[in-house]
C-alpha cells in the first residue's frame, strides 16, 4: 500500500529524477489531485489501465489504492523505472512495468479487456499518442488524460468555434469527448507554461458516420491546411473539388470551421468513391 511508500519528494531526491524537458516531463505531487484522476476513471477492479511516463508514480500508486487490478506503466526513464520497480514490490502481482517508447508499444493489445489508458501525457507526444489510439478506439473502454488546456479546448470543440480543427474531427468522430477539470500549473514540478485539463475520452460504440481513418486524415488536412479558403479552393489537393463537395452535400462556400464531422465523413467517403475504393 502507499503508505509502506516513502513520499514522492523523497524518492525523487533518492533516484536524481529532475524534470528533463526533452522527455516532456512535469510531476504531480498533489496526492489530492492525482486520487481525483484515478476515480475519474471509474471502476478499476476489472480489466486493465495503463499509464504513460508514470515519472515519480503518485498517479500511479493513487491508481493502485483506488482499487485497480492491473496497472500497465510504460515508461522510457530509466530514473523512473527505478521508482515503478519498488511500487511494483508494494503492491504484489498489480503493477507491470514496460521499459519503452510509449510511441512504439501497440498499446491496445496490452493487458485485459476493459481497458482503460489514464495519465499525465508528456505534453510534447500527448497528440501523436493520442492519434495513434484513436486508430484502434475500439479497442479502449475510455482514456482519461492530462493535455495542456489549449489541446483539450480543440478536442472538445464544436463546429464554428475558433478551436475546431482536424484534432476536434477526429477525435469526436469515434469518441465523445469531455472536459473534467483544470489543473492549475502550480501542481506541477516544475510549473508548465500553461494551464492543464483532465479530460474523459470514451470511444463510440459506432463512429458517427462511415469513414476511413486514413482518408479522414487526408480530407481534414487539406481543409484546415488552409482554414481561411472556402472548401472549392482548399480541396483542390484531393481531386475535382467541386464534385467532392457536391456528392457530400456540402456548399462550396463553407470554410471548413463550419463543416460538421458528418460532413467531413461525407467528404472522405466521396474521395474514396472517386479513387474507385470505396468499401467502407
Amino acid at each position: 500500500m502507499s503508505d509502506l511508500l516513502p513520499p514522492l519528494r523523497e524518492v525523487i531526491a533518492r533516484h536524481g529524477l529532475d524534470a528533463r524537458k526533452s522527455l516532456g516531463q512535469h510531476f504531480l505531487f498533489d496526492l489530492n489531485l492525482t486520487g481525483r484522476i484515478a476515480r475519474a476513471a471509474g471502476d478499476l477492479t476489472v480489466g486493465t489501465v495503463i499509464e504513460i511516463g508514470p515519472g515519480p508514480g503518485g498517479l500511479t500508486r493513487a491508481l493502485l489504492d483506488a482499487g485497480a487490478r492491473q496497472v500497465i506503466a510504460i515508461e522510457r526513464d530509466d530514473r523512473a523505472i527505478a521508482i515503478q520497480d519498488e511500487i511494483a514490490a508494494a503492491y504484489p502481482g498489480r503493477l507491470e512495468i514496460i521499459a519503452a517508447d510509449a510511441l512504439a508499444i501497440d498499446t491496445a493489445s496490452l493487458g485485459e479487456t476493459p481497458r482503460r489508458i489514464v495519465a499525465n501525457l508528456p505534453y510534447n507526444i500527448s497528440t501523436v499518442l493520442l492519434l495513434a489510439w484513436l486508430r484502434r478506439a475500439e479497442a479502449f473502454e475510455r482514456m482519461i488524460l492530462m493535455f495542456q488546456k489549449e489541446v483539450v479546448d480543440r478536442l472538445a470543440a464544436a463546429p464554428g468555434s475558433s478551436h475546431y480543427g482536424r484534432l476536434s474531427v477526429i477525435t469526436q468522430w469515434l469518441c465523445e469527448v469531455r472536459p473534467l477539470f483544470n489543473v492549475d500549473r502550480r501542481a506541477f514540478t516544475p510549473p508548465p507554461a500553461v494551464t492543464s485539463t483532465i479530460v474523459e475520452i470514451v470511444p463510440r460504440p459506432a463512429p458517427l458516420a462511415p469513414a476511413r481513418f486514413e482518408t479522414m486524415e487526408r480530407v481534414t488536412a487539406a481543409a484546415f491546411g488552409q482554414r481561411r479558403k472556402m472548401l472549392r479552393s482548399s480541396l483542390k489537393a484531393l481531386g475535382d473539388a467541386e464534385a467532392l463537395i457536391a456528392a457530400a452535400g456540402l456548399d462550396p462556400t463553407q470554410r471548413a470551421e463550419t463543416v460538421p464531422v458528418e460532413g467531413f465523413c461525407a467528404l472522405a467517403r466521396a474521395v474514396e468513391a472517386a479513387s474507385g475504393s470505396d468499401r467502407l
